[in-house]
């Protein structure tokens, strides 16, 4: 988690040069930190790695038995199948940015994010339905 952190900051302290004003600041850096996780995610995508869990742990995870959790699972695992930019689209969307804060974000317009968030709802809704979660 540390070495995610530094990675961030560094990139941060990288891309502070082009920080031109034009959205807030906050807007900026967290559209550097997205391009950053998602260069990191590529990078660990093809260094793959094997994790073993302790029976603590194993032990510690709570059962899912209420139907809202069961549905968020699904729902968490149907966003996972998407793109990376799809599934930062789609974070945002449900985090309740704006189309315009998204659209500044990603470095798309506005109208298009209103495309994309629309396909990507329709692509959840199928894989939904069709039970590949």
């Amino acid at each position: 988690m540390e070495d995610y952190r530094q990675e961030l900051i560094i990139q941060l302290w990288k891309a502070f040069p082009s920080f031109k004003s034009r959205a807030k600041f906050s807007t900026w850096m967290y559209r550097v930190c997205i391009n950053a996780a998602i260069d990191i995610l590529r990078k660990e995508k093809k260094e793959l790695k094997q994790v073993s869990l302790s029976e603590e742990y194993l032990n510690s995870v709570p059962s899912h038995t209420n139907e809202t959790d069961r549905n968020q699972e699904k729902l968490y695992t149907v966003i996972n199948q998407l793109s990376h930019v799809d599934r930062a689209i789609i974070t945002l969307y449900l985090e309740e940015y704006s189309y315009k804060e998204i659209a500044e974000i990603i470095g798309i317009t506005e109208s298009h994010i209103g495309v994309k968030i629309n396909r990507i709802k329709s692509k959840i809704l199928n894989l939904l339905k069709n039970g590949r979660q």
